[in-house]
C-alpha cells in the first residue's frame, strides 16, 4: 500500500516507460519533517521494476502488502543497469 510517492523524473510528462522502486515507508523516518511509522517485518524491503507505465507502477506499489514509498524515475535512471 502506497504511503508516499517521490517523483524523481526529470521528464515529468513521460509516462509510457519509467522505472520504479519501492521501499518500506519506515525508511523515511530519518527524513527531515517526515511523518513517523513503526518499523515492521518489511523494513528491509527494496524492490524495483523497469519499463513500466506510470499506471503500472502505481498498481504494483499499491498491491504490495507492506506500507511503501514509491520512487519514480525516468527510463534508464534510478536502478542499477537502468535500461
Amino acid at each position: 500500500m502506497i504511503f508516499n510517492i517521490v517523483d524523481n523524473r526529470k521528464r515529468k510528462y513521460r509516462w509510457k516507460d519509467i522505472n520504479a522502486v519501492i521501499e518500506a515507508t519506515a525508511h523515511d523516518n530519518s527524513c527531515r519533517d517526515s511523518d513517523q511509522i513503526d518499523q515492521d517485518e518489511h523494513y528491509g524491503l527494496c524492490q524495483d521494476k523497469k519499463h513500466l507505465t506510470w499506471h503500472e507502477a502505481i498498481v504494483w506499489a499499491e498491491q504490495h502488502p507492506a506500507q511503501v514509498t514509491l520512487f519514480l524515475y525516468d527510463k534508464g535512471d534510478g536502478i542499477e543497469g537502468g535500461e
